[in-house]
C-alpha cells in the first residue's frame, strides 16, 4: 500500500511538472507571435495614433472599409472582430489604452452584442495566453466562473480551449504562418455572389443595461475619446426589427443605422453586408461623421 501511494504520488508530480512545464512553453511562444491576429497586434503593439478606430463583433469587422478611410486622409484601423462580444472589445480598448494608443474617435458597433454580457469562448481564449503577464487582463477575466482554474491550474486554459490556443495554434505561432486578420486595414471584406442564411429572427433578443458597453463609454470619457456608437445593417427578411427601437429607446446616444442599406443584393447573410454593401454603408458613415462625401 506505501509502495502504491508512492508511485500515485510520483506520477502526480510528474503530471504537475509536465503541466508547469508545457504552460511556460506554450505561453513563451505565443508572447513572441505578434502578427496571428488582432489581439496579438495590440498586445505586442507601440504606441499608436489614430484619427479613428472600429470596434465590435464581425457587424463591425465586416462593415467598415478601413481603407477608403484612409483614402480620405483618416488614418484608421478597424479592430472589430468576428464572434466577438462586448467583452472583448472592451478588454481591447483598455488594452490600446494602456499601450498609449492616441485615438480620437472610436465607431463602435453596439446592436445585437447588447443582448449579453458574456465572453465568446473562441475570441476571449486568444487574451488567455497573456493572462498571467497583464493584469488587464487578469481584471477583466476576475469576473468569470472559470477564472480560478484558468488562472490557477498550469496548462488548463490551453486544454479547455484547445481549438483557439491549443497545439496547432501553437505550432503556427511558433512557425509564423501570417493570417489576413490584419489585411485592408482589419476589415474583411464579404462576398455577394454565395450567400449565407437570409433569414433571422431576434424577437427574443432584449438589450440589457450592458456593463461592457457602460465600461466602453467611461474609457472613451477619461481618455477624451470621442465615441460614437452605432447600429449596422440588416437584410429586409428579419423578425422582431423592434428590437432596434428598444436599443434607441434604452440608449438614445447610439445612432441607428439598420436601414441604412437597403436592398438583399447588398448581404452576404441576413445580418453581413457584403463588400458592395461595406462600401457603401461607409462612405454614408463618412459624409454623416466626417463630412467627406
Amino acid at each position: 500500500m506505501k509502495q502504491f501511494s508512492r508511485l500515485l504520488a510520483f506520477i502526480l508530480i510528474a503530471i504537475l511538472l509536465l503541466a508547469v512545464v508545457l504552460d511556460w512553453g506554450y505561453t513563451t511562444i505565443f508572447q513572441q507571435s505578434s502578427t496571428r491576429g488582432k489581439i496579438e497586434y495590440v498586445y505586442h503593439a507601440s504606441p499608436q495614433q489614430y484619427d479613428v478606430v472600429f470596434l465590435g463583433s464581425s457587424r463591425a469587422n465586416n462593415h467598415f472599409v478601413a481603407p477608403l478611410f484612409e483614402e480620405k486622409g483618416i488614418k484608421t484601423f478597424n479592430y472589430g472582430m468576428s464572434a466577438s462580444h462586448l467583452f472583448e472589445a472592451s478588454l481591447l480598448l483598455k488594452l490600446m489604452i494602456e499601450r498609449k494608443f492616441v485615438i480620437k474617435k472610436l465607431i463602435l458597433e453596439t446592436d445585437m452584442n447588447l443582448a449579453n454580457e458574456t465572453r465568446d469562448a473562441g475570441i476571449s481564449a486568444q487574451f488567455l495566453p497573456y493572462l498571467h503577464d497583464s493584469k488587464i487582463i487578469k481584471d477583466h477575466f476576475a469576473v468569470e466562473q472559470d477564472f480560478w482554474k484558468l488562472y490557477y491550474i498550469p496548462f488548463y486554459r490551453y486544454l479547455a480551449f484547445d481549438a483557439k490556443i491549443g497545439f496547432r495554434e501553437m505550432n503556427r505561432s511558433w512557425r509564423q504562418v501570417p493570417t489576413n486578420y490584419l489585411d485592408n486595414l482589419g476589415y474583411h471584406p464579404l462576398g455577394g455572389k454565395k450567400k449565407g442564411n437570409m433569414k433571422n429572427d431576434i424577437r427574443k433578443m432584449k438589450p440589457l443595461n450592458n456593463r461592457y458597453y457602460k465600461e466602453i463609454k467611461a474609457i472613451c470619457k477619461a481618455n477624451h475619446i470621442e465615441l460614437i456608437a452605432l447600429m449596422t445593417p440588416m437584410c429586409s427578411n428579419v423578425k422582431g426589427m423592434d428590437y432596434f427601437d428598444k436599443v434607441q429607446s434604452k440608449y438614445p446616444e447610439i445612432h441607428n443605422y439598420e436601414k441604412a442599406v437597403e436592398g438583399d443584393q447588398y448581404f452576404s447573410s441576413c445580418g453581413h453586408l457584403n463588400d458592395e454593401g461595406a462600401r457603401m454603408f461607409t462612405k454614408i458613415i463618412l459624409k454623416d461623421f466626417f463630412g467627406k462625401p
